[in-house]
């Protein structure tokens, strides 16, 4: 049994994605990061995209070239920012408002395999770990 923590944890974040992301698109057809931006963006209407930055940990091209990509998928609309010429503030579409309730019994799904075969304690421990590990190396 391999016990290389960060190439253990590396590996199933990229495995996780990778099938999630895939089951996004088919069910969707919208990949999970966007669907991250989508839900993230459905709690901060209006938000600017430096908020939408730091929510998903990307840098700004990144986030440009998503924005850019959602608005042309008709999930989003960027609209000037009234006290910041230069920023802008990020609106869902009714169309991305109507595909994000099918994104929860997906995650739901998922999160019920990751917890599969374990105590709840056991999954207690992997919380508490997994939290440390955000704060730890924020």
């Amino acid at each position: 049994m391999d016990k290389r923590l960060f190439f253990l944890i590396n590996m199933a974040q990229h495995k996780l994605f990778k099938f999630v992301d895939s089951k996004s698109e088919e069910l969707l057809a919208v990949s999970v990061t966007q669907v991250a931006a989508m839900l993230f963006i459905e709690k901060n209407e209006g938000c600017q995209q430096k908020e939408l930055c730091a929510a998903l940990g990307l840098n700004k091209p990144a986030v440009t070239g998503l924005v850019n990509r959602m608005k042309k998928n008709g999930l989003l609309i960027r609209k000037a920012c009234e006290e910041d010429g230069r920023a802008s503030r990020l609106y869902l579409t009714d169309s991305a408002k109507e595909k994000l309730p099918a994104i929860f019994p997906l995650l739901k799904e998922v999160n019920e395999a990751l917890c599969e075969g374990f105590t709840k304690e056991e999954i207690e421990v992997v919380i508490r770990f997994l939290n440390k590990l955000m704060t730890r190396f924020n």
